[in-house]
């Protein structure tokens, strides 16, 4: 399962484009500091942030989404699978795999989906790694998002973009789980990758072959810690 990480290409068409120097790309308008939580927090990792502004008018929508890491463990250490995809912008960014749920689908079980479709890789959830949680403006509403973000322990698959069915993927490809706090393009999800770092160090077995999921445990209660 394990291959050395390629270097992101065009895809479907698109011309090549060079890849910004980590972290790059526009960060989320959340407080990635509070990722780990606050004491009395409704939800340990959570991150939040109130809408403002002149679209306080606007109706509200809620949209829930999942997805995660899902670690491939190997003689050098645990990787990650990662995307590459263009923002609105057409810069290149590098992202944690995600989407929204589908039917009645849980958080888990979307997670699991969206990484398979995005990456190529089936994995398990092994425990919650934090939820981000942030507004943004349409031009007729308001959307209220959270995301859900799991550890995943990788079970098989050929990592690729090309099973993705929305064709946002350029490419997918596997990181080194320490480089990621550098390689991601947005501070929230550097901030869940460090916290999975500092897990994966103190719990290795936590993604090991053959081991039962440990249940219900999430990050915030295994206190990961202060992130550098």
């Amino acid at each position: 399962m394990s291959s050395p990480a390629p270097v992101p290409g065009p895809r479907r068409g698109r011309p090549a484009a060079p890849v910004p120097v980590p972290p790059g790309g526009h960060p989320l308008r959340v407080d990635p500091a509070r990722l780990a939580g606050q004491p009395g927090a409704a939800h340990p990792g959570v991150v939040g942030a109130t809408p403002s502004g002149t679209t306080a008018h606007l109706p509200v929508v809620e949209e829930t989404s999942a997805g995660g890491l899902v670690i491939d463990t190997t003689p050098d250490g645990p990787q990650a699978a990662v995307i590459v995809r263009r923002n609105r912008g057409g810069r290149l960014e590098w992202c944690l795999p995600k989407g929204h749920l589908e039917g009645a689908e849980t958080p888990e079980q979307a997670a699991v989906r969206e990484i398979r479709e995005e990456t190529g890789i089936l994995g398990t959830v092994r425990t919650e790694l934090g939820v981000i949680d942030y507004w943004f403006s349409g031009e007729d509403r308001r959307v209220h998002k959270m995301v859900h973000h799991f550890l995943l322990r990788a079970e098989g698959g050929t990592i690729s973009a090309e099973g993705d069915p929305d064709g946002e993927a350029e490419d997918a490809l596997w990181i080194p789980v320490a480089d990621l706090p550098a390689r991601l393009s947005y501070p929230n999800e550097q901030r869940l990758a460090a916290i999975a770092g500092q897990l994966l160090r103190r719990r290795p077995d936590i993604v090991a072959p053959g081991t039962s999921a440990p249940g219900g445990e999430a990050a915030g209660s295994v206190d990961p810690g202060p992130v550098e």
